[in-house]
Order: C-alpha cells, then sequence, then structure tokens
C-alpha cells in the first residue's frame, strides 16, 4: 500500500522550506515537491561568472516578522544594513533624498515648508494605526497626508521602494503602510545573496527527516472528504500518486486553482482567477570599480525607477572590490513591456547615476519580466482572503500573496509559520 504522508508541501521556495522547518519538531511525515531544477524560487541566487545575483533587488526587514521567525528556526543571516540616503532623480537632475537628517535639510527638492511637512508625513507612517485606513487606497492616505505634490510624490516613491507595487490608486494603504513601517527600521542585504538564507532551510529540512523531491509537477489535487479527517490525492504530471491528510500549497493562486479545478470552491474561484501579480523589470550588474563611489542609492521621482549597490554592504563576490548593483523598473499591473526599450531605459538611467560604468562591466543580466509578489494587495482583499482561506478543509496556503496584512518575504514567512502551526494543532485534536 502507498505511504499517505501527514503533510505534502507544494514549492520549494523560501515560503515552503520554512514551512517545512516549523514541521520538523512536530514528529509529522512531510515531503516537499518543487516542479523545478533547484530549490529557493524566486528568493534563489544565481552565481553568473562568479558574481551572486539575487532575482532583482532583495532586502529582509531588520525588525520584520519574516527576520524573527528565521532567526527562531535557527537560520543565520549574515550581512550590513545600508546607509540612509541617496539621491532623488527627476529626468536628469538629481537631489539629496530626505531620508536621514541631513538630507531633510539640504534638499533643494523641498521647500522650508515642504521640509516640515515631509518631517510630519513620515511621523505619521510610525503613527499610524493600519486598521483604520483599510479601506483606503495609498494614494488617498498619501493626498490626506500632505497638500504639497512633491512631498506626495516622494511618499509615492517610497511606497514603491517598500512594496514594489505600482498602483497608488488601487492598493490597500493598510498593506503598504504596514511595510514603509518595517522598511523604515532599516533593511539588511545578506551575505553571499538570499541562497545564503535558503541553502540553510533546505538542509536543516532534510537533517531533521523531510523528504525533497525536484522536477515534480503538481497536475491535480484530489479532495477525499470523510467525517473523521481530511485527506487528499495528489497526481503528478508523470503520472504518480501522492497520498496526505495536509497540504500547504505555496503556488500562485490561478496555479492552485487549475490544480483544485473543479473541486475549487466557489469562494477561491471568484478570488483568486481575478488576482493580479506585481511585476517588474530588473538589471543587475557586475563591475569591477564604481565610477563614482560615493552614489550607492537612488530613485526616480517621476519614473518609477530604482538603483541601489548591495555588495557596498553584502559579500557578493570572490572579490571584495568587485561591485554588485542592480537597476529596477516597477512595472504597473497591465503595463506591456518591450524589452529593448526598458532595458535601455535602465542602462540609461545607470548612466545618469554612474556616468561610464559599461568600461568597469564584468557580467549583466537584465529580465524584463519579472513576478515580485504573486498578489497585488487591493482594497477589500483582506476580507476576501479570510474567507478563502479555510474554504477546503486540510488545504493550507502559504505564499506572499496569501497574507491579509503583508506581502513579499515577510508575507511568505509568516504564512508558512501559521500554516505549520495550523496543521499541528489540527493533528494534535
Amino acid at each position: 500500500m502507498a505511504k499517505q504522508w501527514d503533510v505534502v508541501i507544494i514549492g520549494g521556495g523560501l515560503s515552503g522550506l520554512v514551512g517545512a522547518n516549523c514541521l520538523t519538531q512536530s514528529q509529522l511525515s512531510v515531503l516537499v515537491i518543487e516542479k523545478g531544477k533547484k530549490f529557493g524560487g524566486r528568493a534563489r541566487t544565481d552565481s553568473i561568472n562568479n558574481q551572486l545575483f539575487n532575482i532583482g533587488p532583495h532586502a529582509l526587514y531588520k525588525k520584520g516578522e519574516a527576520k524573527s521567525i528565521l532567526e527562531q528556526l535557527g537560520i543565520e543571516l549574515h550581512g550590513k544594513s545600508p546607509k540612509l540616503g541617496g539621491l532623488l532623480i527627476d529626468e536628469k537632475v538629481k537631489y539629496s533624498a530626505p531620508f536621514n537628517p541631513i538630507g531633510v535639510f539640504t534638499t533643494c527638492f523641498f521647500n522650508w515648508k515642504e521640509r516640515m511637512q515631509w518631517i510630519k508625513a513620515l511621523v505619521k507612517i510610525l503613527n499610524t494605526k493600519t486598521d483604520s485606513i483599510s479601506q483606503q487606497s495609498f494614494l488617498q492616505w498619501v493626498e490626506g497626508v500632505s497638500s504639497s505634490k512633491s512631498v506626495q510624490t516622494v511618499l509615492l516613491s517610497l511606497g514603491r521602494l517598500a512594496t514594489y507595487c505600482h498602483a497608488p490608486a488601487h492598493v490597500s494603504a493598510k498593506v503598504i503602510v504596514t511595510q514603509l513601517k518595517a522598511v523604515m527600521s532599516g533593511v539588511i542585504y545578506l551575505d553571499g545573496g538570499w541562497q545564503s538564507m535558503i541553502d540553510q532551510l533546505y538542509n536543516k529540512a532534510l537533517m531533521k527527516g523531510t523528504e525533497v523531491r525536484s522536477h515534480q509537477t503538481v497536475k491535480q489535487i484530489l479532495p477525499m472528504f470523510s467525517e473523521k479527517d481530511t485527506a487528499f490525492d495528489i497526481t503528478l504530471a508523470n503520472g504518480e500518486s501522492i497520498s496526505t491528510r495536509n497540504i500547504i500549497s505555496t503556488t500562485g493562486p490561478r496555479e492552485l486553482l487549475k490544480m483544485l479545478g473543479e473541486y475549487a470552491p466557489s469562494v477561491m474561484k471568484d478570488f483568486f482567477a481575478q488576482m493580479e501579480p506585481v511585476k517588474g523589470a530588473t538589471l543587475d550588474v557586475a563591475l569591477t570599480k564604481l565610477p563614482d563611489p560615493s552614489k550607492l542609492f537612488a530613485l526616480g521621482i517621476h519614473a518609477p525607477l530604482y538603483y541601489s549597490v548591495h555588495s557596498t554592504y553584502a559579500q557578493l563576490s570572490e572579490h571584495s572590490n568587485n561591485v554588485i548593483l542592480h537597476v529596477y523598473k516597477y512595472l504597473q499591473p497591465d503595463e506591456l513591456v518591450e524589452a529593448k526599450s526598458v532595458q535601455l531605459e535602465l542602462e540609461q538611467f545607470l548612466e545618469t547615476i554612474q556616468p561610464g560604468w559599461k568600461q568597469y562591466e564584468i557580467t549583466s543580466r537584465f529580465i524584463p519580466y519579472i513576478t515580485v509578489n504573486e498578489r497585488l494587495p487591493l482594497v477589500g482583499d483582506e476580507l476576501r482572503l479570510e474567507s478563502s482561506k479555510p474554504a477546503v478543509p486540510g488545504l493550507y496556503l502559504s505564499g506572499d500573496w496569501t497574507s491579509p496584512y503583508s506581502i513579499l518575504s515577510e508575507a511568505a514567512v509568516s504564512s508558512a509559520q501559521q500554516a505549520a502551526i495550523g496543521i499541528i494543532q489540527k493533528e494534535k485534536s
């Protein structure tokens, strides 16, 4: 008779591996299924010409829930925090960014009245009770914070920085401000890239008895309900059948609907099919040196662009003098990307900040269209998510899109822990 697993985790990315580690103390049998060749998903790091590239810019919140949970699991997180400051760029005009005290009082982007409004806006972010703004869009919240168009513009840029979302009229103020609070406490760039975190999670799960399989694509999830317990029959693309009492699905919403097919409850179908991912374009660059070493961070003011040197704060190359940086464009939900045009836009933005960078280039990688988060967090999503989660008993959702309160790694890690706790409590009862 085929083995029945206590838990099958679909997806071996950050959320799936955190879920596996959270279950290792439970004595439950756990299988992780990953469709790709490598584990880690979008949190993996690629080595290109011995230079370490995350898939676009990645940072971990210093005081975020994800970091706390990872450390509870024994994951060592080495790296440094970037200094506050940098540039705001409008076309080719550069301004000091008002992200530290010196920047606030020296930037020419604000007049004196706007500087005071900006300080009040930062205090407002820290003091806002996010439950009170759950029915507002981020744009509505920003317009209520300041009447100054300049202050509003920088707040919108900061919102993009914190969440990668570029749809302020539609996204939830509650989620964006929650992420802004975390960003204002600082971030960490990880030595070895995020792969260092993934490798530890993977190895710890293996050592504690978790079974992992790569190149395994789930074709169908068939719920087998009984009065006593939950059970599922999982069919793989190769025809193999796997039996389990519980599932943690870390896939995207539409992928999950496809797996469930006719067994997807209507509350899931209606909501999950409408979800739009957060997208972006990234240019990841390795240089032998920076033409201007003083310029380490910049944001576009009106253009939704980002630039940051990560290797100043994290070890990302065998050669300590080499530079690893990321240039990124925040894409709108329905934005069509013409790859060559966007690549040129990112290269020109980098040229504005670091003139002559190409003569120092070791290697670079352009990805025109990456999914950063599986769900753009819209106003009203919170209640719909809460009602969708328990729709299939024994099926637990985790991943960057499944939290009503957060997105990105914060959601991926915290939702995995919550799913594991839910299963452990269910199996004990």
